[in-house]
C-alpha cells in the first residue's frame, strides 16, 4: 500500500497525482518537498516531482541546497531521458553543477531529446574537455548538427537558431504539401508555417499552416505566401535578431547562409528569453557585475567583482585628490565637509537617471546619431531645470542650519553647475564608449561616478574658497 494518498501526493487545492501537471512552484510546495527529503522519503519526492512542470522542476533544483539538490538529480535521472527540458530552463551554474553529478552518456541521452538549439545551448558553454565527452556519446547524426552550430560565432543567429524547419518548393500544391507533412520522418515536433523556397534553396516568403489548412488541394503553395519575410544571416548578433522581431512584429524568421540559403529557423520564444538575457546582462553590467552570480561560490563571486571594486577604488581617489586640493579651505569652514556629499550625491543620482535612459534607448535603437543632439539637449536642460529647484532648497535649509546666506549660495550655485554635467554626462558619455567601440553598459557608471563626483567637489569647494574666503 503506498504510503502517499492522492491528495498527499499533490500540493493542498490541487487534484489527486494523475492529473495534468501543475504550473508554478509555491514556497509550500518547495518546504514540503525539504521536508520529504530530511526524512528520507525519496518516494514521497518522486511523487510530488511527477506532478511539476519541467520549468517548475528547474526552479526547485535552483532553490534547494547542495546535498538536496544532489539526491533530487539521482531521483529525476530517469527522466532527464524522456524529458530534458528540465536542463534548459536551469540557471548555468546550476546546470554544471549537476553535469558533474550526471555520466556524459546520460547527458548526450538527454540531448538527443531536445530541438537542435535547446541541445547546443546546453554545451556551448562547457569546457572543450567537457564538451567532446558528451559529444562522443551523441549519435552521429545529432552530433554533426550540434558541431554545425558550434562553428557560428557566440551570440549570433546561428547558435540561436533551430536546424529543423519545414520547407516545401513554391511550385507544389497545398495536397502535396500536406501529403509530404504526413509522410516525412524529419520534422519538427511543433511548427506554424512552411518556408517556401526556390531551386536554390532560398526562402521566397512563409505560409503559415492556418492559411494552407484552409485551402484546397489544388491551390498553389506561392499564391499562400507572404513575401514579406526578413532573413537573418547566421552571423548576425542576437541583439539584432531581437530587434528584428521587436520592430516587425515576427513570429519566425528563417536564417540563411552566406549565399542566401535556408539553414534554419528562430521562433519567438527564442528571442524572448534572447532579450531576458540581454536585459539582465545590461542590468548586471550597469551595477559593476559581470555576470549572474547567485548560484556561485563565495571564491568566484569575491573573484568576479574585484576588478570593479578596484576601478571604483581608483576612481575615488581622483575624487579625494581634488578634496585634498582644498584642504585649507574646508579647515577654515568646516561646514563644508558636512555639506559635500549633498552635492556629490544629488550629481550621482542625476547623472544615473539619465544614463539609465541612455544606455536602454540605445539597446533598443532609440538612441542614434541622428536624434543624440536633441536627446543630451534635453537632459542638459532636465538637469538645469532639477538644478535650480534643489538649488533652491539646499540653500533654503543650509541658511536655516547655519545662517550664513553666501554659503547657502555656494550650496546652491555648486548643485545647479553639478546637475547640469551630471544630465550631460549621464546623456553624452554612453554614446561616446559605444563610438569607441566600449560597452556602454560596462563602463558608463564609472565614468559618470568619477565625473559628477569630480565636478561636484571642485564646483563646490572652488566657489567656497572664491566666496567665502
Amino acid at each position: 500500500m503506498s504510503d502517499v494518498s492522492p491528495d498527499e501526493a499533490a500540493p493542498e487545492g490541487e487534484g489527486p497525482a494523475e492529473e495534468a501537471p501543475t504550473i508554478g512552484l509555491t514556497d509550500k510546495m518547495v518546504r514540503k518537498i525539504e521536508a520529504a527529503l530530511d526524512d528520507g522519503n525519496l518516494r514521497k519526492v518522486e511523487k510530488r516531482l511527477a506532478r511539476l512542470h519541467s520549468a517548475d522542476v528547474a526552479d526547485l533544483l535552483e532553490r534547494l541546497n547542495k546535498d538536496d539538490r544532489e539526491t533530487v538529480v539521482d531521483i529525476i535521472r530517469p527522466q532527464l531521458q524522456v524529458d530534458a527540458e528540465i536542463l534548459t530552463h536551469l540557471d548555468e551554474d546550476v546546470r554544471e553543477q549537476i553535469f558533474e553529478r550526471l555520466e556524459p552518456a546520460e547527458i548526450a541521452g538527454a540531448m538527443v531529446g531536445l530541438d537542435s538549439d535547446d541541445a547546443l545551448d546546453l554545451i556551448e558553454d562547457l569546457d572543450d574537455e567537457d564538451r567532446e565527452e558528451i559529444l562522443a556519446s551523441m549519435p552521429a547524426a545529432e552530433r554533426l548538427q550540434v558541431e554545425q552550430g558550434l562553428t557560428f560565432p557566440e551570440d549570433s543567429a546561428g547558435r540561436l537558431m533551430q536546424r529543423e524547419f519545414v520547407a516545401v518548393p513554391m511550385f507544389w500544391t497545398v495536397g502535396k504539401s500536406i501529403d509530404y507533412l504526413r509522410t516525412a520522418e524529419d520534422l519538427p515536433d511543433d511548427f506554424y508555417a512552411l518556408f517556401a523556397v526556390d531551386p536554390s534553396y532560398k526562402p521566397v516568403g512563409t505560409a503559415v499552416l492556418s492559411r494552407v489548412l484552409r485551402s484546397k488541394r489544388s491551390v498553389k503553395i506561392d499564391t499562400l505566401i507572404s513575401e514579406d519575410i526578413h532573413p537573418v544571416p547566421a552571423t548576425m548578433d542576437q541583439e539584432e535578431v531581437a530587434f528584428l522581431f521587436r520592430q516587425y512584429g515576427l513570429v519566425s524568421a528563417p536564417v540563411v547562409d552566406e549565399a542566401g540559403r535556408l539553414i534554419g529557423v528562430i521562433t519567438v520564444d527564442d528571442v524572448v528569453n534572447v532579450i531576458d538575457e540581454e536585459a539582465e546582462e545590461d542590468l548586471l553590467k550597469l551595477g559593476g557585475v559581470s555576470e549572474d552570480d547567485i548560484y556561485r561560490d563565495v571564491i568566484d563571486t569575491t573573484r568576479s567583482r574585484m576588478m570593479w571594486l578596484g576601478v571604483n577604488l581608483v576612481t575615488a581617489i581622483l575624487a579625494s585628490a581634488v578634496i585634498a586640493l582644498f584642504e585649507s579651505t574646508i579647515e577654515a569652514i568646516v561646514a563644508l565637509a558636512v555639506l559635500m556629499p549633498i552635492v556629490a550625491s544629488m550629481g550621482g543620482n542625476a547623472g544615473t537617471q539619465s544614463l539609465t535612459v541612455a544606455v536602454r534607448a540605445l539597446a533598443m535603437k532609440e538612441l542614434t546619431t541622428s536624434n543624440a543632439g536633441r536627446v543630451v539637449g534635453k537632459e542638459v536642460l532636465v538637469g538645469a531645470l532639477n538644478g535650480l529647484l534643489f538649488a533652491l532648497v539646499a540653500g533654503g535649509a543650509t541658511w536655516l542650519w547655519s545662517g550664513n546666506v553666501e554659503l547657502s549660495a555656494v550650496i546652491g550655485a555648486a548643485m545647479i553647475v553639478n546637475l547640469v554635467v551630471a544630465g550631460f554626462s549621464g546623456a553624452i558619455i554612453p554614446l561616446a564608449l559605444e563610438k569607441l567601440g566600449i560597452d556602454p553598459a560596462v563602463a558608463s557608471g564609472v565614468v559618470l561616478t568619477t565625473v559628477t563626483d569630480v565636478i561636484g567637489f571642485f564646483a563646490f569647494l572652488g566657489l567656497a574658497a572664491l566666496v567665502l574666503l
